[in-house]
């Protein structure tokens, strides 16, 4: 096994999902719910996230190129989605009056898409897919995304002892600082988007 590469993947993909920052956003939008709704919806989020790397990382390309889509497009997507969230928790306008389709909605997004399969996400893996030179390269990375995931819902799994902790009032508050963050990663994805586009279409003026 190539435990240079594994590892290599394995971190690079850590940091970029980075689980410990997923906690405040994944309270926030789950802090209200009982705690069986708050674990299955951190499920569905990681298995989501799950899926849609391992697409990209099988057919992200050839997809891309087949819909003429850029990468930096699909950041500024990314991006523009989290503003949208972002807005919601600061006004504190989250609660949607159909409970189950609220909780469904937060599972996929943002909390499966952008926020754990976002764009640095997906890039990366397509990345190191096309180092790969073997099936046995495949598989490692296919393994390192599994070890990811799995750390991502252990961390979200057990977030619910910081919900006991804080209570309503600190929730509340959390949620407030969540949609500030949430801003501002979406302003940086723009932000890269926007300078990914000029880089690459600079040179023909």
């Amino acid at each position: 096994m190539n435990l240079k590469l594994f590892g290599e993947f394995f971190v690079t993909l850590l940091v970029i999902v980075d689980p410990p920052g997923m906690v405040p956003v994944f309270l926030a939008l789950t802090g209200a719910m009982p705690a069986k709704a708050r674990n299955r919806a951190g499920t569905q989020a990681v298995l989501l996230a799950l899926g849609v790397i391992i697409g990209f990382a099988v057919a992200g390309q050839t997809l891309l190129d087949y819909l003429h889509v850029q990468l930096p497009a699909l950041q500024a997507a990314g991006g523009l989605l989290l503003v949208l969230v972002a807005l919601q928790l600061l006004t504190g306008k989250t609660d949607e009056p159909e409970e189950a389709a609220g909780t469904s909605n937060v599972a996929l997004v943002p909390l499966g898409t952008p926020l754990l399969a976002g764009p640095g996400a997906i890039v990366a893996t397509m990345l190191f897919v096309q180092r790969a030179k073997s099936m046995d390269e495949y598989l490692i990375l296919g393994a390192a995304i599994l070890a990811v995931m799995a750390t991502v819902w252990l961390v979200l799994r057990f977030s619910g002892l910081i919900v006991r902790l804080l209570r309503p009032a600190g929730i509340e508050v959390l949620t407030r600082i969540a949609g500030l963050l949430l801003a501002a990663i979406a302003v940086q994805l723009i932000a890269d988007a926007i300078f990914a586009f000029v880089q690459l279409y600079a040179p023909r003026f």
